[in-house]
């Protein structure tokens, strides 16, 4: 049988026009989205953000900056009887999700048009919430709104976990990542090197995880680290009192 996906809008009209960045910053390049992926090995990354989140039978997932599906699709190879919602404000990356997870034989996805600072899930009701190359194109004010979010959709001792650039060579490019740069899709771009990101100088030093601290998260910690496309990805954890 066939996995069960739906595709769902949830953007508000006053949210129509917020801007983010397709996965290869130019929609009309998302067809080669995966190729891409896959021969500058971004697989691996979502292989390992899935194994460090430790997913077991029937939990409720959210996948947030789902993208052409990666991330989720790693979440039903390992726990084919997870429940999996996945987040993402590109309708085109979304239908291209749904057409890959569609081919699985088992599975029940959700996949809803959306944006970050307003996770369209109920309160508690998720026992993970994973995101992979994302959180570095996002601003820091929605950044805060994200980390919120987090607290009011985990369930208690519910779990995130972040794989997302360092920050290391954030300095010396920050200045070309200013104040109207796009955010939003599958994060950093396959085909780019660490110069095409936006706010990642934002985790240097510990910034994931002061962000989740300050949300109301306990025990946030970088876990690994991960070279990928010239750069450093750090896997961050938290924990939802």
């Amino acid at each position: 049988m066939p996995a069960t996906v739906r595709l769902i809008d949830d953007v508000r009209p006053e949210e129509s026009d917020h801007d983010f960045l397709p996965g290869m910053r130019r929609a009309w390049l998302m067809p080669w989205y995966d190729l891409t992926a896959r021969l500058r090995g971004v697989h691996r990354l979502y292989r390992r953000t899935i194994e460090i989140a430790g997913i077991t039978a029937g939990q409720h997932v959210l996948d947030v900056g789902c993208g052409t599906g990666n991330l989720s699709r790693e979440v039903l190879q390992a726990t084919p009887d997870a429940v999996v919602t996945g987040l993402d404000p590109d309708g085109d990356s979304l239908r291209r999700a749904a057409r890959k997870l569609r081919r699985r034989r088992s599975g029940e996805v959700t996949l809803i048009r959306g944006f970050a600072h307003r996770l369209p899930v109920p309160d508690a009701g998720q026992d993970h919430v994973v995101s992979s190359l994302v959180l570095h194109h996002v601003p820091p004010e929605e950044k805060q709104q994200l980390a919120a979010e987090l607290v009011r959709v985990l369930r208690p001792g519910g779990r995130v976990t972040i794989a997302d650039f360092a920050g290391d060579h954030a300095g010396a490019h920050a200045a070309g990542h200013g104040r109207g740069h796009r955010h939003g899709g599958e994060g950093h771009q396959p085909g780019h090197g660490p110069g095409s990101t936006a706010y990642d100088a934002d985790n240097a030093d510990g910034g994931i995880e002061k962000l989740l601290t300050a949300a109301g998260l306990e025990d946030a910690r970088e876990l690994e680290r991960m070279p990928l496309l010239g750069d450093s990805v750090v896997f961050v954890q938290a924990r939802r009192p």
